[in-house]
Protein backbone atom coordinates (compact mmCIF):
# COMPACT_ATOMS: atom_id res chain seq x y z
CA UNK A 1 0.00 0.00 0.00
CA UNK A 2 0.96 3.25 -0.29
CA UNK A 3 2.32 5.82 2.66
CA UNK A 4 1.84 9.39 2.51
CA UNK A 5 3.60 11.59 5.20
CA UNK A 6 2.88 15.34 5.35
CA UNK A 7 4.96 17.47 6.91
CA UNK A 8 5.54 21.43 7.29
CA UNK A 9 2.46 22.43 9.54
CA UNK A 10 2.62 25.12 12.39
CA UNK A 11 1.78 28.05 14.43
CA UNK A 12 1.74 30.94 12.47
CA UNK A 13 0.96 34.52 12.35
CA UNK A 14 -2.15 36.55 10.15
CA UNK A 15 -0.50 37.04 6.94
CA UNK A 16 2.48 34.63 6.63
CA UNK A 17 3.44 31.49 4.45
CA UNK A 18 3.63 28.33 4.76
CA UNK A 19 4.59 25.13 2.45
CA UNK A 20 3.62 21.94 3.30
CA UNK A 21 4.96 18.62 1.93
CA UNK A 22 3.30 15.35 1.36
CA UNK A 23 6.52 12.39 0.22
CA UNK A 24 4.66 9.00 -1.01
CA UNK A 25 6.34 5.91 -0.74
CA UNK A 26 5.13 4.63 -4.57
CA UNK A 27 7.54 4.68 -7.15
CA UNK A 28 4.59 5.31 -10.02
CA UNK A 29 3.82 9.06 -8.10
CA UNK A 30 3.71 10.25 -11.82
CA UNK A 31 0.78 8.55 -12.30
CA UNK A 32 -1.14 9.19 -8.98
CA UNK A 33 -3.11 12.42 -8.66
CA UNK A 34 -3.12 13.98 -5.86
CA UNK A 35 -5.00 16.92 -3.81
CA UNK A 36 -5.28 18.39 -0.38
CA UNK A 37 -7.96 18.30 2.05
CA UNK A 38 -8.37 19.57 5.38
CA UNK A 39 -10.61 19.41 8.56
CA UNK A 40 -10.86 22.19 11.30
CA UNK A 41 -11.99 20.92 15.06
CA UNK A 42 -15.74 20.07 14.84
CA UNK A 43 -16.03 20.43 11.09
CA UNK A 44 -15.80 18.03 8.50
CA UNK A 45 -13.63 17.54 6.15
CA UNK A 46 -12.96 19.53 3.14
CA UNK A 47 -11.53 19.82 -0.49
CA UNK A 48 -8.51 22.42 -0.34
CA UNK A 49 -6.54 21.87 -4.21
CA UNK A 50 -5.79 18.48 -6.74
CA UNK A 51 -3.30 18.36 -9.28
CA UNK A 52 -3.10 15.02 -11.88
CA UNK A 53 -0.11 13.14 -12.10
CA UNK A 54 1.55 15.37 -14.46
CA UNK A 55 0.95 18.30 -12.75
CA UNK A 56 -1.11 19.74 -16.05
CA UNK A 57 -3.87 20.37 -14.28
CA UNK A 58 -5.20 21.84 -10.65
CA UNK A 59 -8.26 22.43 -9.26
CA UNK A 60 -9.08 25.31 -6.11
CA UNK A 61 -11.66 26.05 -3.67
CA UNK A 62 -13.02 29.05 -3.50
CA UNK A 63 -11.47 29.85 -0.17
CA UNK A 64 -7.96 29.14 -1.50
CA UNK A 65 -7.76 30.31 -4.67
CA UNK A 66 -5.50 32.93 -5.34
CA UNK A 67 -3.31 32.52 -1.85
CA UNK A 68 -2.61 29.03 -2.04
CA UNK A 69 -0.85 26.58 -4.52
CA UNK A 70 -0.73 23.14 -5.24
CA UNK A 71 2.67 21.65 -6.99
CA UNK A 72 4.51 18.59 -7.02
CA UNK A 73 8.18 17.55 -7.56
CA UNK A 74 7.56 13.77 -9.18
CA UNK A 75 11.47 12.97 -9.30
CA UNK A 76 11.16 13.48 -5.68
CA UNK A 77 7.56 11.81 -4.52
CA UNK A 78 6.63 14.75 -2.79
CA UNK A 79 3.42 16.59 -3.13
CA UNK A 80 3.71 20.18 -1.61
CA UNK A 81 0.72 22.85 -0.62
CA UNK A 82 2.39 26.69 -0.75
CA UNK A 83 -0.08 29.03 1.45
CA UNK A 84 0.32 32.59 1.30
CA UNK A 85 -1.91 34.95 3.23
CA UNK A 86 -3.17 32.63 5.93
CA UNK A 87 -6.07 33.59 7.67
CA UNK A 88 -6.92 32.35 11.01
CA UNK A 89 -10.10 30.29 9.02
CA UNK A 90 -7.34 28.20 7.69
CA UNK A 91 -6.75 26.81 11.22
CA UNK A 92 -6.97 23.09 10.43
CA UNK A 93 -5.38 19.69 10.02
CA UNK A 94 -4.23 19.08 6.84
CA UNK A 95 -4.35 15.85 4.36
CA UNK A 96 -2.66 14.71 1.38
CA UNK A 97 -4.46 12.26 -0.19
CA UNK A 98 -3.55 10.44 -3.50
CA UNK A 99 -5.26 7.87 -6.03
CA UNK A 100 -3.62 6.22 -9.01
CA UNK A 101 -5.59 7.80 -11.45
CA UNK A 102 -3.81 10.31 -14.03
CA UNK A 103 -6.31 11.27 -16.31
CA UNK A 104 -8.59 13.21 -14.47
CA UNK A 105 -8.68 14.86 -10.93
CA UNK A 106 -11.45 15.38 -8.65
CA UNK A 107 -12.35 17.28 -5.56
CA UNK A 108 -14.13 14.78 -3.58
CA UNK A 109 -12.88 12.53 -0.91
CA UNK A 110 -14.10 9.66 -2.28
CA UNK A 111 -12.07 10.18 -5.86
CA UNK A 112 -8.58 9.55 -3.29
CA UNK A 113 -7.54 5.85 -1.83
CA UNK A 114 -4.71 6.91 0.19
CA UNK A 115 -3.92 9.01 3.30
CA UNK A 116 -1.54 10.63 5.46
CA UNK A 117 -2.05 11.08 8.84
CA UNK A 118 -2.51 14.96 8.80
CA UNK A 119 -0.28 17.95 9.61
CA UNK A 120 -1.33 20.83 11.86
CA UNK A 121 -2.16 24.57 10.66
CA UNK A 122 -2.82 26.89 13.20
CA UNK A 123 -2.91 31.04 12.32
CA UNK A 124 -3.32 32.98 15.16
CA UNK A 125 -5.35 36.05 14.74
Amino acid sequence: QVQLVESGGGLVQTGASLRLSCTASTRTFNDFRMAWFRQALGKEREFVAAIAGTGGSTSYADSVKGRFTISRDNAKNTLFLHMNSLKPEDTAVYYCAGSKIFTSISSRSAGYDYWGQGTQVTVSS
